[in-house]
């Protein structure tokens, strides 16, 4: 099958050229060459629009929000607010109060263990994983593990990289309590079956929670369709700041985890004797938020939205197409997994060259990719590979940036051969 990111209208409004001119980042060379950049798997670029916000934010609007009654910090407020609902329309959330503003899908990760994990699991309870997970969606639950005695067990793949549905429902009983689990691989492209695996597991009593930074800046995600119980991502890898991310979770789940930080802006009151826990969703964010971050998130949301998933999924499509096509004419080269359903990521190996080494070529050339272990080692041991060289493809990208990336790696070749 051809791969896409999802089943996509074919259209023909979409300017690629008009859209790189939105970055301002590509207006420059490396190292004489035009910037071709395929690494917006690991932190993609951000558009003017985003930058002004930000710019906008401290320059002209800046002031702690919350708590003030002047002007200054109501209008932080009320835009910082705004931006929580954006979010919720953009999952399709049930309510603000669901939408908690984190650091980025780490922090996410590490909330929902650190308070639904420690209060709701126990000794002989599992939580599954499935071998794609990046390092986020797995130490957080070791340590959990080694705290609580609970088990963990691990969903498998086979060498395409699809995930084995079958295999994981049965592996599903009364004594799992949780699945964290990856919507997209960062490290494979692999799209999981996610309502499928959803479904099953609310059939034995379990919640899952879901690794959405690969998916949010490719593909519209619905929380009422989906029915996920927690899904999290990064702002910096939908076109937006880094150090800014979202945690979703059903109000009922959140009214019952206990807070994950202590400090300002989570409390209604405070004394020596007693603490009472503001409402949601600021029970769980206390301090002062990252405001300019936020109301950059907001910008990026609006950025995309604006583009349409329709037009940026049939753009990637596409060009994941070609990409796969391009680089299969390069003499051993292999490529690590291609499963069924796949979206704008590429990894792969080369017989002649080291995985850095192909980087450090690459980049002598204009080109950024990432190379090696991606934060899943548990992947490369499957695949009983060290590492891999990584492409991963965002909205701005064009077929010229795959003919100069192919052309590189032939260079590849000519140097170590």
């Amino acid at each position: 099958m051809t791969p896409q990111i999802f089943r996509a209208k074919q259209l023909s409004n979409y300017n690629v050229e008009e859209i790189r001119n939105d970055f301002p980042i590509f207006k420059q060379e490396i190292y004489g060459k035009p910037l071709t950049f395929l690494d917006s798997g690991a932190s993609a670029q951000k558009p003017q629009r985003v930058l002004d916000a930000i710019q906008k934010c401290y320059a002209e609007e800046y002031a702690n929000i919350h708590r003030g009654v002047y002007y200054l910090s109501q209008v932080g407020t009320q835009k910082y607010e705004d931006v929580r609902v954006k979010v919720q329309n953009f999952i399709n959330a049930a309510s603000p109060n669901e939408i908690i503003f984190v650091r980025g899908a780490t922090e996410a990760i590490n909330l929902v263990a650190a308070t639904w994990g420690r209060k709701f699991l126990g000794s002989g309870d599992e939580v599954v994983l499935s071998r794609m997970e990046h390092h986020s969606n797995i130490v957080p639950w070791q340590m959990l593990r080694d705290e609580k005695d609970i088990v963990l067990t691990v969903a498998p793949i086979d060498d395409k990289a699809n995930f084995l549905f079958d295999e994981y429902e049965k592996m599903l009983s009364e004594r799992v309590k949780l699945v964290a689990i990856t919507h997209i691989s960062n490290a494979l492209g692999t799209i999981t079956p996610l309502k499928d695996i959803i479904t099953a597991a609310h059939k034995v009593g379990a919640k899952v929670l879901v690794d959405g930074c690969q998916a949010v800046p490719h593909m519209p995600v619905d929380m009422q369709e989906l029915d996920a119980d927690f899904y999290v991502f990064s702002g910096h890898k939908l076109y937006g700041p880094t150090g800014v991310g979202v945690l979703y979770a059903k109000e009922e789940l959140l009214k019952a985890m206990p807070p994950y930080q202590g400090g300002g802006d989570m409390i209604r009151s405070v004394t020596f004797e007693k603490t009472v826990y503001n409402d949601l969703p600021h029970k769980f964010e206390a301090g002062t938020p990252h405001i300019a971050g936020g109301i950059g998130l907001g910008a990026a949301l609006d950025y995309v939205e604006d583009l349409g998933f329709d037009n940026i999924a049939e753009h990637e499509g596409r060009l994941l197409a070609y990409s796969l096509d391009k680089i299969q004419q390069v003499k051993g080269l292999n490529l690590i997994g291609r499963a069924d359903n796949m979206a704008g990521i590429i990894s792969f190996t080369m017989d002649l060259a080291h995985p850095h080494d192909i980087g450090t070529i690459l980049d002598q050339d204009g080109i950024a990719i990432r190379t090696g272990h991606h934060c899943a080692q548990p992947v490369m041991d499957f695949f009983d590979i060290p590492s891999t060289a990584r492409l991963s493809l965002g909205l701005y990208n064009t077929q010229q940036d795959i003919d100069r990336f192919v052309d590189s790696l032939h260079k590849v070749n000519r140097i170590f051969s």
